[in-house]
């Protein structure tokens, strides 16, 4: 096989990958009823901040915990490269726009989606709730959902938008991500 031909075909995957993360971003379920909000985590800048992607969650979390009262759970451990662990820095964060810090919980300890939900799931249990929104980018949300079957959460989800300058690398880097989802579950 050539070259070109073999970049074709390469260019043809990504799009199928794309495609599939996109048409699954916009067939989510409608958004029902939750007794929790789990935000899952994304990259704190190095000055301590929420990045915009972690800061576009934050903003739909709040939105919904003002519309419906809720414990909010925030995910997310301290990366080699964050200067705090993102869900201390996510509960600060909302603390500081008004939910009472009664009502915030950060789970610290997980390094990625599956972990996130495990854990946010134990804090669940220990509280007797069972419904949970899960707040994410709007391309994760599908997956997010998938991962809460295999964990055991009912879920529906909401989706923050995106940087459109952004699709490509975020549906792709998705689309890698459904595969490793896939050859997991096997």
């Amino acid at each position: 096989m050539g070259f070109v031909a073999l970049l074709l075909l390469g260019v043809f995957c990504a799009a199928g990958l794309m495609g599939f993360v996109y048409y699954k971003e916009t067939h989510l379920p409608p958004v029902g009823d939750s007794d929790v909000i789990i935000v899952l985590g994304a990259q704190v800048k190095a000055d301590g901040t929420p990045s915009v992607a972690l800061e576009r969650r934050l903003t739909a979390a709040l939105e919904s915990y003002q519309a419906d009262r809720q414990l909010i759970i925030v995910c997310g451990a301290q990366g080699s490269n964050e200067p705090r662990a993102e869900g201390d820095v996510m509960r600060d964060w909302l603390v500081a726009r008004g939910v009472p810090e009664g009502d915030v919980v950060a789970e610290t300890a997980s390094f990625n989606t599956r972990e996130n939900l495990t854990y946010a799931k134990a804090i669940m249990e220990h509280r007797g709730l069972e419904n949970a929104l899960i707040v994410t980018s709007d391309y994760h949300v599908a997956r997010a959902l998938a991962l809460c079957g295999q964990v055991g959460i009912s879920a529906v989800g909401k989706g923050s938008p995106s940087k459109p300058e952004y699709f490509i690398k975020n549906h792709f880097r998705e689309g890698l991500s459904w595969i490793k989802f896939w050859l997991e579950s096997r």
